[in-house]
């Protein structure tokens, strides 16, 4: 691939400064709030998913709610941008939270009932799921009228930090919520997280209302239609092209599906305690995506350029592959950290190039687009992964599925 030009002017200077996108008093607010909302997110897993294993044992249910949880991104990102083109993103993302609450509260009163059955849970799962593509596309849409394009990449980049804030510190918080409280009286208490991102976009001075020039045109909302005609409009576009390809090639092999073979993984390491070999993986992985944030933005380095997030990503899976094959648990660890690392660097960029190249009239759609492959193909990374694990080992079907995404990034990257 021939090296591309930076997609916009303004992209160069957010590079060289240090956390720029802090700059802006409404990305400070976005970003706190941001935070609290996703560490919710991870407190209601954490309990929620504890007492469903307690009650049902079931691992069908175990893989419906990782398929629930992507399923609504790879079916409904496009519809959700879509619907954030057309509307105000900021009461998209409201609803969105209020979905998060009626779930934390449903969980709550089949707790303390005692009455949860199967069908039950799995209609609080689909909740939760649909509840994230009405937050994670909006916001997205958010961040570019809140910093505009120079500042884009820091946001971004902040953002995809504080995700891996919320996976170091949720699943701690979660779990002393529980120990603390009980199940029903904690997942009650996630609610209060979420308030504060609702009440801040309450009168958040961002969208279209307050956007300068011709509002965009307000095309109709067509469902799976518009996956297919903004897959028609971009086809020109060769920097959201590439990025979308590159993001969906690493969703779809690889994806997070290695998180929940990490027991495994971590008892064929045999390095002391297999519960804490399997906690320190995790937080390798989260510690490694934290650190990018933080250097990458304190030093301004890595300008969004197409070629960059392809070798970055190619890195990616050269760590992970080590990874997976490594029989030594410190060696596993450091590439584990560096997987993180680079994970964050190479999607939080991808993202960034596609918002910028994105058409205003339908930024939207583009970026539901780029979700639907970057998290709505991880669906599938349980087959890739966890399904080939079971014919030939997770170590090998991980680093084979590593090595697939590298070949399409080596192909990317090949192309003109």
């Amino acid at each position: 691939m021939n090296e591309m030009k930076p997609v916009s002017a303004g992209a160069s200077p957010a590079a060289k400064r240090s956390f720029a996108a802090m700059r802006h008093p409404g990305f400070r607010a976005q970003f706190a709030t941001f935070v609290l909302a996703m560490m919710a997110d991870n407190i209601e897993h954490v309990i929620s998913y504890w007492m469903v294993y307690q009650k049902f044992h079931s691992p069908a249910l175990a893989g419906f709610a990782i398929v629930s949880h992507w399923l609504p991104f790879l079916l409904f990102s496009v519809a959700s941008g879509a619907l954030a083109d057309r509307f105000d993103p900021r009461r998209l993302i409201q609803i969105g939270m209020a979905l998060f609450i009626i779930a934390s509260l449903s969980w709550s009163y089949f707790f303390v009932t005692g009455t949860l059955q199967m069908w039950q849970a799995m209609v609080i799962l689909v909740i939760h799921g649909c509840a994230g593509v009405l937050w994670q596309t909006p916001n997205q849409m958010l961040l570019y009228d809140i910093v505009g394009p120079q500042d884009l990449e820091s946001a971004v980049r902040l953002n995809a930090m504080a995700r891996y804030l919320a996976i170091l510190v949720g699943p701690a918080v979660g779990g002393a919520i529980l120990l603390a409280l009980g199940p029903a009286p904690g997942i009650m208490l996630n609610t209060v997280f979420y308030l504060p991102l609702v009440l801040w976009l309450v009168n958040a001075p961002y969208g279209p209302r307050f956007r300068a020039g011709a509002p965009a045109l307000r095309r109709a909302v067509r469902g799976f239609g518009d996956i297919v005609q903004t897959i028609r409009d971009i086809k020109g576009r060769s920097v959201i092209v590439s990025m979308t390809l590159l993001a969906g090639a690493a969703s779809f092999f690889v994806g997070n599906a290695y998180s929940s073979q990490m027991p495994g993984l971590a008892s064929d390491l045999g390095h002391g305690d297999p519960g804490v070999s399997y906690s320190m993986l995790l937080a390798a992985d989260a510690a490694g995506g934290l650190l990018a944030g933080i250097v990458l933005e304190g030093r301004g380095l890595l300008p969004p350029r197409p070629r960059t997030a392809i070798l970055l990503a190619m890195l990616w899976c050269a760590a992970l592959a080590t990874f997976s094959l490594a029989n030594n648990y410190w060696l596993a660890l450091g590439f584990l950290f560096a997987a993180g690392f680079l994970e964050l660097s190479f999607n939080a960029m991808a993202q960034s190039l596609v918002q910028l190249d994105a058409p205003l009239d339908m930024r939207g759609r583009v970026i539901g687009l780029f979700n639907m492959s970057s998290l709505g193909l991880r669906a599938f990374s349980g087959i890739s992964v966890g399904l080939l694990g079971s014919l030939i080992g997770v170590h090998w079907s991980l680093a084979l599925s590593a090595l697939a995404t590298l070949a399409v990034a080596g192909a990317l990257l090949a192309l003109p």
